[in-house]
């Protein structure tokens, strides 16, 4: 008997020990029930990675089953701006009069900042995105606003162009090609991306002081980094606002942590910002090559305008030949978009004519004709030469539509400037560059500056002046003379004195003012005489309005 208990005394702790194996001490999950195997897989595919299976299995504790909360991740803000505060990095609690300047100009005009926030809003997700990439202070998504005003066909007279403002020198260092058919300074992304590897190389170069780096971008390293030695040879503190830096620099700053101050508490400077959606504006699509941009403005079903905003790289009608070969789309026309891209081959992107050579035809006179370049015709016609002869034939791309329905592309705009007149009473005169002409003696001409000259041609100081050129010189009227009329039409007239003539005579025969010559001549007017075999310039009215 004593046998008989002892035996099935060791049959039953043999059995309770196996109910505590774990089935995963098993090899392979070998002899798991089909149950076991369900409980297995939603294990895998639960949100609780790591709760034993064992205490699963078990059902003997009366206590309930306890699974920790996962606390959900908080959605995303709808707003970008609410984004951009959430991202900033940068003290802005400066008590410098400078700062308070820029914060009350800024928060006095809200219209400005209405109007550069619905400019951004196209481009302000992607800066985003890519400043936190970076692990950069998120103030700097104001940068452009400071720049260029959010304007990516911004071109000011020292000539920086695009909405980050890279003069041709730096842009090229860091990789922004500018052609007659493409200028990197104003593609969106290219531009961004120089942009941040600028600002993260100045930032190292100035451990980690953020509002030197700033401060560098608008003046270059070497004024930063002199006004830095110049303190420290005279015992003053090195901070940026202790620097003695270009009025510009010192206003430069100020700038940018007034807008990120404004738009930090905008309620506090009775500001209500524009909303601008927190989500991706456009998507990269690539095109495999030259493109009309009117005929991808069709297929995408958006206006051109609309193409060149999100594209401004883009100077002419059609994307450059040489890349890069993708148009930024708005991200819910892009698939509708790829989709007819696909539908259509490399050769119906464009629209081609097929010209004869003339007698006295070059490449160069072709491509002018046709707005495109001799690169281009090179290209297309296999054409290892500039040699032409009488009766070949070329095939040319040319713009689908006319060239006036392009009114972003670099010509367009440049003629919609010219046309905009400074004020009611200014006097349009249109003058042609001749060989020796320079803006100064242009604008001295015609008693203005070259900044203003400048600025009316949509020019940099430092643009090259070719001959032929066109540009427009706006006139006052002299005082008490009548205001210009519609029928007023100025002619450029170059007068040679002949014996006997006086600049009073010549005035009265021409019906203008001897002080209008010598404006008109400053050459001349440092003559105490004028001989015969002088040349006159003036502005004759030969409507006689």
């Amino acid at each position: 008997m004593k046998k008989t208990i002892s035996l099935m005394a060791t049959v039953s702790l043999l059995l309770t020990g196996c109910q505590t194996l774990s089935p995963n001490t098993q090899p392979n999950g070998a002899n798991q029930t089909e149950a076991e195997e369900v409980v297995d897989n939603e294990l895998t595919d639960s949100p609780v990675d790591h709760v034993p299976l064992v205490i699963k299995a078990q059902k003997a504790p009366q206590t309930a089953e306890v699974i920790p909360d996962i606390p959900e991740e908080p959605l995303p803000p709808a707003d970008i701006w609410e984004r951009i505060r959430a991202g900033y990095q940068l003290k802005l609690d400066h008590d410098q009069p400078r700062l308070y300047s820029q914060i009350k100009w800024y928060s006095s005009h809200p219209a400005y900042l209405d109007r550069v926030s619905n400019r951004g809003q196209r481009y302000l997700h992607y800066i985003v995105s890519e400043l936190e990439k970076n692990n950069m202070p998120l103030e700097i998504a104001f940068l452009p606003i400071v720049e260029s005003g959010f304007d990516p066909f911004g071109y000011s007279h020292g000539r920086a162009s695009g909405p980050w403002q890279f003069i041709p020198s730096t842009g090229q260092i860091y990789g922004l090609d500018q052609t007659w058919w493409f200028d990197g300074r104003r593609d969106i992304v290219l531009s961004t991306q120089a942009a941040i590897s600028y600002l993260k190389r100045l930032h190292g170069m100035f451990d980690g002081n953020w509002l030197h780096a700033l401060a560098s971008y608008n003046s270059g390293e070497g004024t930063v980094m002199r006004a830095i030695r110049r303190n420290k040879q005279a015992g003053k503190p090195t901070d940026f606002w202790s620097l003695d830096l270009p009025a510009e620099t010192r206003a430069y700053v100020p700038k940018l942590l007034a807008l990120a101050t404004i738009f930090q508490e905008p309620q506090k400077y009775n500001y209500q910002p524009v909303f601008v959606a927190n989500e991706p504006y456009f998507e990269e699509v690539n095109i495999g090559g030259q493109m009309d941009l009117a005929q991808a403005a069709q297929m995408a079903d958006i206006s051109v305008d609309e193409i060149y905003l999100l594209n401004p790289a883009f100077n002419q009608w059609a994307t450059s030949p040489d890349g890069p070969h993708r148009l930024l789309i708005p991200i819910d026309k892009a698939e509708a978009f790829r989709t007819k891209l696909a539908q259509i081959s490399p050769e119906e992107r464009l629209t081609w004519v097929r010209y004869t050579v003339e007698a006295g035809d070059n490449l160069l006179l072709i491509a002018k004709k046709h707005n495109t370049t001799v690169a281009v015709l090179q290209d297309v016609n296999k054409i290892s030469s500039s040699f032409i002869r009488v009766g070949q034939e070329l095939m040319i791309p040319v713009a689908g539509n006319k060239m006036e329905s392009y009114t972003l592309s670099s010509h367009q705009r440049l003629l919609a400037k010219q046309s905009n007149a400074p004020s009611s009473n200014r006097l349009k005169v249109n003058y042609t560059v001749e060989s020796g002409d320079s803006l100064w003696s242009i604008a001295k001409r015609y008693n203005t500056d070259t900044k203003t000259l400048a600025r009316w041609n949509s020019m940099g100081l430092g643009d090259p002046l070719m001959p032929g050129k066109k540009l427009v010189v706006w006139l006052k009227p002299e005082k008490g003379a009548a205001a210009p009329t519609s029928r007023t039409v100025l002619k450029r007239v170059v007068y040679t004195i002949r014996s006997g003539d006086s600049l009073a005579g010549v005035a009265q025969r021409f019906k203008v003012s001897v002080a209008d010559i010598r404006d008109w001549n400053p050459d001349l007017a440092k003559k105490k005489y004028i001989q015969p075999g002088d040349k006159v310039t003036m502005m004759v009215n030969v409507t006689g309005g």
